[in-house]
């Protein structure tokens, strides 16, 4: 349970792109790596772009922490792999740099997945854990 209250603490502050938070205890982002920064940097680039697809129902939030492109044809694919990239690369940062072994990535896309789904707004489209989509 502590180690979950510290992977949601370190997403949560990602999510609004402040990553130098240390608690005690808390799995966090130890070093600002220039590859972490850019992913956060690329995040943060694309975060109007990728707004305006969910809003579109075009992209939603799937239950394993990444985006998905929902409707073909629409653009939006670069757009998806980018973004899933950069989601990764955080996603390896927090369990190399806590030295957790290779199998907590699934962990903390879960729980990634579950505080994307919680933050979603009205109208956008979430993947249940269970796999089914939904719109919110």
């Amino acid at each position: 349970m502590k180690k979950t209250s510290g992977i949601l603490l370190v997403l949560c502050l990602y999510t609004f792109y402040y990553v130098s938070l240390v608690c005690a205890g808390a799995y966090d982002i130890k070093e600002l790596t220039p590859v972490v920064k850019e992913a956060l940097d690329g995040r943060k680039a694309r975060n109007d772009q990728m707004q305006s697809l969910k809003d579109k129902g075009i992209v939603g939030e799937n239950n394993k922490g990444y985006v998905q492109l929902l409707v073909e044809g629409q653009g939006g694919k670069g757009l998806v792999n980018a973004e899933n990239h950069d989601r990764k690369v955080i996603y390896e940062a927090i369990v190399e740099q806590n030295n957790l072994d290779a199998e907590a990535i699934k962990a903390v896309e879960k729980v990634f997945a579950q505080e994307r789904r919680d933050r979603a707004k009205p109208g956008e489209k979430i993947q249940e854990e269970a796999g089914n989509w939904i719109t919110k």
